[in-house]
């Protein structure tokens, strides 16, 4: 026999789904970055404000690495690593976003406050 559901369960399960709705919300919300960081090597190469639209050429392990910066994003356009990873990653926009050329050697990394890894090496 079935019985209907009582105002404390559909209370419970509102509540219930206004909290897994807020932690994903939450979980996914977008934060913009203000700078990136381009290292070479393991070693900070340049701190680049993706305010300002600009192309920058950094040399790494393999040869020169082109990194674009347009419209408050930043990519890797051009690298000489053979499986191409770092370029199809494509724009990076959200703090904690993460591109790396690991033959190369060359990364580029949207900080955050808080940091979800300890560290970077190749």
């Amino acid at each position: 026999m079935k019985h209907p559901l009582g105002l404390g369960d559909v209370l419970c399960i509102l509540l219930f789904g206004a909290v897994v709705l807020g932690l994903f919300n939450w979980s996914w919300q977008h934060v913009p970055a203000q700078e990136a960081i381009v290292r070479v090597g393991g070693k900070i190469e340049h701190r680049l404000s993706l305010r300002l639209n600009q192309t920058v050429t950094v040399n790494g392990a393999l040869g020169p690495t082109e990194i674009e910066i347009r419209h408050g994003q930043i990519r890797i356009s051009r690298d000489p690593s053979p499986r191409q990873y770092c370029v199809q990653q494509g724009w990076l926009h959200r703090a904690g976003q993460t591109a790396i050329c690991l033959p190369n050697q060359v990364s580029i990394e949207l900080p955050t406050a808080t940091h979800s890894h300890d560290s970077l090496s190749f």
